[in-house]
């Protein structure tokens, strides 16, 4: 539960082009929160918008706006948010009308006994394309950190903010912010909750491309191979023995010696072994 006397809740929102309904969404936003009675601020972070966005987002009382030149992306804008936040928990939303304020009493009433709470959407309305991709992505991330994700990449969240400083340095500047803090918090066994929302029709044209499948599954391996090396390397070392040890054996059994690609394969997954080892050690290091 929130503490109304010991938590600050700072909301962070990125803000790309959504002069449509800017104005009606941090009005909305302040309405819900003001109502919790609670110790608050609403950071809102224009990130470079070439339409009126950053006009409307100035003239609006009681934010905190911070502006970007130029677009640096959806992770660069959440980063920027999140040095300037002064909240012990931070709250992320997009600003495109697609996630419920309404439901933000919701997410607090998980806080202080889970480290993150996040936003499980429903997809129904997700293009038949889209939906084979995410499920793609969602369980590939869940085996590989061994729990079940039932939303990878929601953007409706609340978490600590000193551990999301932890794995500052591996945020991306793209969209893949929410992804990568997810993994995060899942291999360094911090508490998750989710909690059922609607996922509504956004305003606007989405900044979301499907080649971007592409970016997200690299960047899974790519936080597994960080976090949890041994686990992501096992089958390629474990195949690579075993098949140096047949080989071997055959070469026992019908030539009574053994040949040079039954020693490069075993040798070639202790050296993968090795490199897991040393990256485990690296990785260790680096979040102490």
């Amino acid at each position: 539960m929130f503490s109304r006397t010991e938590d600050f809740l700072s909301v962070v929102i990125p803000v790309y082009n959504e002069e449509k309904i800017a104005r009606e969404f941090f009005e909305k936003l302040k309405g819900e929160i003001q109502h919790l009675c609670i110790t608050y601020e609403i950071i809102a972070v224009n990130d470079g918008s070439h339409d009126h966005s950053h006009e409307i987002l100035k003239s609006i009382l009681d934010i905190i706006v911070i502006h970007n030149p130029y677009n640096l992306g959806y992770g660069a804008s959440l980063k920027k948010g999140l040095k300037a936040a002064r909240g012990n928990w931070i709250l992320i939303m997009d600003s495109d009308g697609t996630y419920p304020v309404e439901k933000i009493s919701d997410f607090l009433e998980y806080v202080n006994v889970y480290d993150m709470v996040v936003g499980n959407r429903n997809h129904k309305r997700d293009a038949l394309g889209r939906k084979p991709a995410k499920w793609i992505l969602k369980k590939l991330a869940s085996f590989l950190v061994g729990r079940d994700i039932p939303d990878l990449n929601s953007g409706m969240r609340v978490f600590r903010r000193d551990l999301a400083l932890e794995f500052f340095d591996l945020y991306p500047s793209g969209f893949s912010f929410t992804t990568t803090i997810t993994i995060a918090f899942f291999v360094n066994d911090y508490t998750i909750q989710y909690i059922g929302i609607p996922y509504y029709k956004r305003v606007g044209d989405s900044n979301i491309r499907p080649w971007h499948f592409f970016d997200f599954m690299a960047l899974v391996m790519k936080l597994i191979l960080y976090f949890k090396p041994l686990k992501m390397l096992f089958i390629p070392i474990i195949s690579l023995f075993s098949l140096g040890v047949a080989k071997a054996i055959k070469d026992i059994i019908t030539i009574r010696s053994i040949g040079n690609l039954a020693l490069i394969l075993i040798l070639f997954s202790f050296q993968i072994l090795t490199m897991a080892l040393v990256l485990k050690i690296i990785t260790k290091k680096n979040l102490q």
